[in-house]
C-alpha cells in the first residue's frame, strides 16, 4: 500500500509540474534577444517630466492606454492589482495614458474605478506611442532591468491572473 501511495504522489507531482512552470501567456510575443528601447518622455500626475530611465534597475511593464479605449478601461483594474502584488524594488507597472484631455481625465477615471496603486503617467502628445511603434491600444511592453524590450502584448490581458503573475515572477527572478 505504501508503494502505491508513493507512486500515486509521484505521478501527481509530475502532472502538476507543467502547471507550476511559468509559460509565456498567449499573445505575449517574446523576442529572441532584447531590443533597444527608444527614449520616450511623458509627465507624471504633478506635470513633472519623466522617462523610462526613472525606473532603471527594475523590470518594467509599460502599458500604453487611453480612457476612451474600452479594452484599456477593462484591463486597468487588473494592472492596478498586479502593481499591488508585484510592484516594488523589482517591478514597476507604468501605465502611460495618451489622453489628449490631459491628466484630469485620467485622474477622474482612476477615481471612478478605484485605482490605488498605479502612478498617473501621461503623454498627451502621443509621441511615445509612435516612437514605440504601437498601432493599437492597449499595448504592453515588457522591459528588462537594462532598459531593453524583451516582449510585447497587443490587446487587453488579465494582468493579475495566476498564469500572468507566475510568468512575471519568473521574468523578474531570471532578469
Amino acid at each position: 500500500m505504501r508503494t502505491f501511495a508513493f507512486a500515486l504522489a509521484a505521478s501527481l507531482l509530475m502532472l502538476a509540474q507543467p502547471l507550476l512552470a511559468a509559460e509565456t501567456p498567449p499573445n505575449f510575443a517574446m523576442h529572441e534577444a532584447p531590443k533597444p528601447m527608444p527614449e520616450i518622455q511623458f509627465q507624471d500626475g504633478e506635470d513633472q517630466p519623466r522617462t523610462l530611465a526613472d525606473h532603471s534597475g527594475k523590470v518594467v511593464l509599460l502599458n500604453v492606454w487611453a480612457t476612451w479605449c474600452v479594452p484599456c478601461r477593462k484591463e486597468m483594474p487588473t494592472l492596478d492589482r498586479l502593481q499591488a502584488e508585484l510592484g516594488g524594488a523589482d517591478l514597476e507597472v507604468v501605465a502611460l495614458s495618451i489622453d489628449r484631455a490631459g491628466p484630469d481625465a485620467v485622474r477622474k477615471f482612476f477615481a471612478e474605478i478605484g485605482i490605488q496603486h498605479l502612478a498617473l503617467n501621461i503623454d498627451a502628445s502621443g509621441k511615445a506611442m509612435f516612437a514605440l511603434g504601437i498601432i493599437g491600444l492597449p499595448a504592453t511592453i515588457l522591459i528588462d532591468r537594462g532598459g531593453r524590450e524583451v516582449g510585447r502584448l497587443i490587446g487587453p490581458a488579465e494582468w493579475d491572473s495566476p498564469a500572468m503573475v507566475a510568468f512575471l515572477r519568473d521574468r523578474i527572478a531570471n532578469d
